[in-house]
């Protein structure tokens, strides 16, 4: 679920435009027109391109989760009784 693949390297060119290498755009299958999100961490140490499918996944993970944990959590019981 968790595979990594580096697939090359990409150039920031002056316009701050970059080509996503087509082996990438082809495994992942990525279009001409397709909106990606654009996250990253202060300082620029990592910047992910995310499609809205992927985190759309990620918060029904997330919410998942957190009705799992308000299932055990001993203060949610006490606020259905």
């Amino acid at each position: 679920m968790h595979q990594k693949k580096l697939y090359g390297t990409a150039t920031v060119g002056t316009k701050g435009q970059i080509v996503i290498p087509a082996k990438a755009r082809e495994e992942l299958n990525l279009k001409a027109g397709d909106e990606l999100y654009v996250v990253g961490m202060p300082g620029g140490s990592m910047l992910a391109l995310l499609t809205e499918s992927s985190i759309e996944q990620y918060i029904q993970q997330l919410n998942l989760h957190l009705e799992q944990l308000q299932s055990v959590s001993p203060k949610t019981k006490k606020n259905k009784s």
